[in-house]
């Protein structure tokens, strides 16, 4: 990501070991330059406020890694404070040594004493790791959440469209422009379907026949369409993808029933399929917020995320089926049917995709969320995609979860989740709970 810089912070004084707390300087450095570029570290350990904010006063970063390299009182952190908003991941060291001789860092006790500070500055949750560089549970825990800055970082130049209006009964997914904004950074824009619709239907044959072309090398039987519904097909995908490139979209939510069966005459269901496939993040029944779920995911995996609604559950199995109409990037297909074109389930007009998920080791169910306050909140859920055929009409996924399946879902009924979740291709979870801390938004695991 370009210009996305962590700083590491080394904080102390020179009272303590100062050489076990090189040894530790220099490994951190190590380690995290290791996980990202653009890691910005000082030449020697801060072990006084005037170093601390000699370094701090040359760097503009998107995260801070504040560590205690030995113990700090709490001005330290407090200058840190005064001089950013950006996240802050508190790092404390294991003791090198432990044999009944001197303390060489006191790490922990500086810890307290930050995090007394930070969280007396600030309302979001603090991220936290204890342990050494060289341990693999602190690289994991500063990968996600170094992961995490990164894509709150990409909101703040997120473009998202809303494309019409959500259907009757399907306002969970309607999004407002100053609340995505506020609370993603993100910005958000709308416009009525017919506008798409309308310039559809301007564009002659030659000009769409390269879209027609395009799809149907990732399409598998395109060729059984009625010849004007893909042709038709085509000149949605044609317009959809001029707005988004010339509006520099990241993400869209589609109006897709009843306007493009009534009104158009063919579905944009495969339309929204083959965006997710070009790393525009593209959701069905105008859900915003399911769109914006998507993006993270993709981001975060480098895959499209699956959309749909969970519709079966096995007990036996520990399974959670989610389907829908025919929106899945045909990359997700199993390779054993490719991504097969059909006709929608209820509307019997394609064309729409038909196919189940291919399977995944790891997985993670999430969604961006409204509680019953109006306020955010993230779903998280871990688990396994399986190997399973198409399982009904639609495209469809099977996931096994991590916890008791039948829990997860009488859990999230009760608790009032919206019916439209992502899942995807890895585990996630780690990131998705340290971003959401970052935006003070509430996390919900299952």
């Amino acid at each position: 990501m370009e210009n996305f810089s962590v700083a590491y912070v080394p904080i102390g004084v020179p009272t303590f070991h100062l050489e076990s707390a090189q040894k530790e300087f220099d490994k951190s450095v190590e380690l995290l330059s290791s996980l990202t570029e653009g890691v910005i570290a000082p030449d020697e350990m801060l072990l006084s406020i005037d170093k601390l904010n000699s370094f701090l006063d040359k760097i503009n970063p998107d995260l801070i890694v504040l560590q205690n390299i030995t113990f700090a009182n709490s001005a330290y952190a407090s200058e840190v404070l005064a001089k950013f908003s950006c996240p802050i991941l508190l790092w404390t060291l294991r003791e090198p040594v432990i044999d009944g001789g001197r303390l060489r860092l006191n790490s922990l006790t500086g810890a307290y004493s930050a995090a007394n500070t930070i969280r007396a500055f600030r309302e979001e949750p603090l991220q936290y790791v204890f342990g050494a560089p060289q341990e693999e549970k602190t690289r994991r825990t500063i990968n996600a959440v170094i992961r995490a800055a990164k894509i709150k970082k990409q909101l703040q130049s997120l473009n998202i469209v809303s494309i019409g209006h959500t259907p009757q009964g399907f306002g969970f997914g309607r999004a407002m422009d100053t609340d995505m904004l506020k609370t993603f950074g993100a910005r958000l824009t709308s416009i009525e379907a017919r506008e798409l619709i309308n310039n559809a239907v301007s564009y002659s044959e030659d000009e769409v026949d390269e879209y027609l072309a395009s799809a149907s090398k990732s399409m598998v039987g395109l060729e059984n369409t009625p010849e004007k519904n893909r042709r038709d097909f085509a000149r949605l995908y044609k317009a959809y993808s001029d707005y988004v490139r010339q509006n520099n979209i990241g993400a869209l939510s589609s109006r897709c029933w009843p306007d493009f069966f009534t009104a158009f005459g063919t579905p944009v269901c495969a339309v929204l399929a083959l965006l997710n496939d070009l790393g525009v993040s593209a959701s069905c029944e105008a859900d915003t917020y399911g769109a914006l779920t998507m993006y993270i995911g993709q981001q975060l995996t480098g895959k499209p995320t699956f959309f749909g609604d969970p519709v079966s559950l096995d007990e036996k199995e520990n399974t959670i089926t989610f389907w829908h109409c025919g929106t899945a990037a045909c990359s997700l297909a199993r390779e054993d049917t490719g991504a097969q074109v059909g006709v929608h389930c209820n509307r019997k007009i394609g064309p729409t995709l038909e196919f189940g998920c291919k399977p995944s080791d790891k997985a993670t169910i999430f969604r961006i969320g409204k509680d019953k306050y109006n306020e955010f909140r993230i779903f998280i859920c871990k688990g396994k995609i399986l190997d399973k055929p198409k399982q009904f009409s639609g495209t469809s996924i099977v996931v096994e979860t991590e916890h008791n399946a039948e829990n997860v879902v009488i859990s999230s009924v009760k608790d009032g989740w919206e019916p439209h979740f992502a899942i995807a291709y890895d585990d996630i979870s780690a990131e998705v709970r340290a971003l959401a801390e970052m935006l003070d938004i509430e996390v919900c695991e299952y």
